[in-house]
């Protein structure tokens, strides 16, 4: 057979690979083939999600598992030597590798982005393919690292054998934080978006330090109890009986991993010299997880830890790097030396996608005032001033206003699933109970079923506590919906939580990007692929802050009785000025109030005083994460304009197409979901449309049929009759299937298997009795054909 006629693969196979096993590349460890890179990024429509096709590398070449080292785009031999360059470019940017190769089958071109001669660019013969330790050598005197420092950047990745790998991003900031400390770094700081891995990066960063002997005792600071218990239980498991958790203050000096919370190690004078029964030496590395929370804050109790273990290596793990006038994690531990962001995380598809429902109040627009006089529920009386969005929750209680958040809330829930997990972040501890106490009152049926469908979960209350574990397992029914302030902003790692409530007013980027992530995590066994959050206190205005990186992908405001699930319509929205000088972080012990304090300034609850709605607005993105403010129809009239230039253009694709599921299939990768545009267009009519007359409809105005009465006007014509009787029973059981369910699904030959069809016989038997498989298809294209003629 001619090279000409071998598809990719067998270029692949019958060339490239014997290349490489003969230049000495071992194929079980140091060639993977197909090296997926992305997962493909999310499309949201409505209730229905896509996801983008992913990247996948022909070639990943490894010098040593983990560590890869060059990248080879394959193509059949139709193409030329380089026509797969910038593709490898790409990838090889990607994983931030120096060598790339494009192959044909018939020899390589190689780029060389470290070429000490200077020539970038050359071509090789298949048996000139360089070997795993040439290429290496190179690259490692390129970075300057002496033996020493070599053997430690090479140091072996801990594998249980399952086959679990590391995803790029995370080999890059593992890789580049050992070879960091290789060279001698002492203070190193990680920036990873919140359901990216950071506990799993540090695992491998201390488990390869560790048996290099490079670092022999770690300590790794949390700011959470379910933080640390979750790391010795999860990642750090293999550390073993080397591992331990510093608590009841005792210092056992044993060990040689010790996981610690932040608090177990600092107090009061006479509690936090825990640390100090160890020696300033006794520690090689510290890791400091979620460390925008004061580990470098010069005035913090933990800073005193690190400077008290001066002369060990720290690194800093956050998805938030703290950039103020009193607070910077980069004074501390310098620039980053990876940074992997929210928006990376969803345009990849790795991080959950998200809409925004923005709902504004009455009162917190215009305020309210009290008359002259008036006193609140409990007797005292309320101080005469203009209250608004700042006071309410804090020093003032609108019981109306908690009441139709709860409303809101369970109005959406109702209307997609009222058992998707739930948390609704408020004010405080006492803003939290009270919401508690609405919700279960619009929960009434729920709640009388399992009182713990409702949970309050703060820092004040074991019994709520005692389910976060419950409400975080994506097994675990209940709790559904949690109310809390502060305790689940970070570490809580809710895989299937589908609803975030903002009721707290947040002014701090780096609070509201962790309540963000609560939400980011996918889990696709239990449906999750993106989430919601309802906004009633502007806290989503950060999104236009350009320190802000990962924008929704529908934003929606509904007004007055509308409904508070986002349609598939969008309007222009204004845009509010923030108050920069009010910062809403706080810590855990802050929380603790009484019923009618704050802060010793009276909180204010007032009841019967009316709040409505007064605005609500949405907005979502396209394919590529450009901001949309038009409609559904639209936007899609725009992207078949840029894949079409013409009516006749479209229906010579569409007609000439073996399938008509590959051109849905290429219009969705666009973001035209034609079940969202189906919704908008003809199902609220009751009519049911073909994707080829919403597209001929909303790009070009050409009135729209129905499926049911193309498939009439077909019978009309008398098409049938040129077939035999059970060949014509056939045909017009399958144009029954196209009024009822499309064309796609008269494509696949699946179908012949399932009623009415099975009267008909076996599917070979059904197909012999148009002649043959080619015959039958032919029979199916002519059909379409008839379908969709005039």
């Amino acid at each position: 057979m001619s090279k000409k006629q071998l598809s990719e693969r067998d270029i692949c196979t019958k060339f490239i690979t014997p290349a490489l096993a003969q230049a000495g590349w071992d194929v079980a460890t140091q060639i993977r083939e197909e090296f997926p890179l992305t997962h493909g990024r999310i499309i949201v429509r409505g209730k229905l999600h896509y996801r983008a096709k992913h990247k996948r590398a022909d070639y990943v070449l490894f010098y040593k598992p983990n560590l890869p080292i060059a990248i080879i785009e394959a193509k059949d031999n139709n193409h030329s030597l380089g026509d797969g360059m910038q593709q490898a470019l790409g990838y090889a940017d990607m994983l931030q590798v120096p060598f790339a190769f494009s192959s044909n089958g018939d020899g390589f071109l190689f780029h060389n982005s470290i070429a000490q001669d200077g020539i970038l660019e050359r071509e090789l013969a298949l048996q000139q393919f360089p070997t795993p330790d040439t290429l290496w050598q190179w690259w490692a005197l390129h970075r300057g690292l002496n033996v020493q420092q070599n053997a430690l950047v090479t140091q072996d990745y801990f594998s249980d054998g399952s086959g679990k790998k590391p995803r790029y991003y995370q080999l890059l900031a593992i890789n580049k934080t050992i070879e960091a400390i290789a060279r001698g770094q002492n203070r190193v700081l990680l920036v990873m978006a919140t359901g990216t891995g950071k506990t799993f990066t540090a695992f491998q960063i201390i488990w390869r330090l560790w048996k290099a002997k490079a670092k022999k005792r770690i300590l790794f600071l949390a700011d959470r109890n379910i933080l640390v218990d979750q790391t010795m239980t999860n990642d750090f498991k293999p550390f073993g009986s080397a591992m331990t958790k510093i608590q009841k203050r005792q210092a056992n000096k044993s060990y040689e991993i010790y996981l610690s919370l932040y608090q177990a190690v600092t107090g009061n004078e006479e509690e936090k010299n825990i640390y100090r029964q160890f020696s300033p030496e006794f520690f090689d590395l510290i890791i400091i997880d979620e460390c925008h929370r004061g580990s470098a804050a010069d005035d913090s109790a933990w800073r005193e830890i690190l400077e008290y273990f001066t002369t060990a290596t720290q690194i800093g793990l956050t998805a938030t790097p703290k950039e103020t006038k009193e607070v910077s994690n980069i004074d501390y531990f310098g620039d980053p030396i990876y940074t992997y962001s929210l928006r990376q995380g969803i345009d990849d598809g790795f991080l959950a996608p998200y809409k925004v429902v923005r709902i504004d109040f009455d009162r917190d627009l215009s305020g309210w005032r009290p008359d002259k006089g008036m006193v609140d529920k409990y007797g005292y009386e309320i101080e005469d001033r203009i209250y608004n969005q700042k006071d309410f929750d804090k020093t003032l209680v609108l019981e109306q206003r908690t009441k139709l958040v709860a409303k809101k809330i369970t109005e959406f829930l109702r209307q997609t699933n009222r058992f998707d997990k739930t948390i609704v972040f408020c004010e405080n501890i006492n803003h939290a109970e009270r919401m508690r106490q609405a919700l279960v009152n619009e929960n009434a049926d729920l709640v009388a079923e399992n009182s713990k469908y409702v949970m309050r979960i703060t820092g004040d209350n074991e019994e709520g506590k005692a389910e976060l574990d419950n409400f975080i397992f994506p097994e675990c029914k209940y709790p559904v919906i949690a109310t809390t302030s502060k305790l689940m902003t970070t570490g809580v790692d809710a895989q299937t939580c589908k609803l975030i409530v903002l009721d707290q007013r947040i002014q701090s980027m780096t609070e509201f990007k962790q309540i963000i992530g609560r939400g980011t995590r996918i889990n696709e066994d239990y449906g999750k692929y993106f989430f919601t959050i309802i906004d009633f206190k502007r806290a989503t205005e950060l999104f236009a802050d350009p320190k802000f990186d990962g924008d929704p992908v529908q934003i929606y405001e509904p007004i007055g009785d509308q409904s508070p699930v986002p349609p598939e319509v969008s309007e222009n929205f204004p845009t509010y000025s923030q108050d920069p000088t009010e910062d809403s972080e706080q810590s855990e012990s802050s929380e603790h109030c009484d019923q009618e304090m704050t802060d010793g300034i009276r909180r204010y609850v007032v009841e019967g005083v009316e709040v409505k709605v007064a605005a609500e607005r949405v907005q979502y993105f396209d394919a590529n994460g450009k901001l949309i403010t038009e409609s559904l129809k639209d936007y899609t009239r725009k992207a078949l304009a840029q894949e079409y230039a013409s009516l006749d253009e479209f229906l010579h694709h569409w007609t000439n197409a073996e399938r008509k599921q590959v051109i849905i299939d290429e219009l969705a990768e666009q973001g035209v979901f034609f079940d969202a545009l189906a919704d908008e267009i003809g199902r609220k009519s009751g009519k049911e449309f073909d994707p080829f007359d919403l597209v001929c409809h909303v790009a070009w105005d050409m009135p729209p049929l129905t499926r049911k009465e193309r498939a009439e006007q077909v019978k009309k014509r008398n098409y049938f009759t040129r077939y035999g009787d059970q060949a014509r029973r056939v045909l017009e059981a399958l144009l029954d299937k196209y009024a009822d369910e499309g064309v796609t699904h008269i494509e696949e030959t699946q179908i012949l298997n399932i009623a009415p069809f099975t009267e008909f016989g076996t599917p070979l038997e059904i197909i012999r009795n148009f002649g043959g498989l080619d015959q039958y298809l032919q029979a199916v294209q002519e059909l379409e054909d008839a379908l969709y003629a005039g």
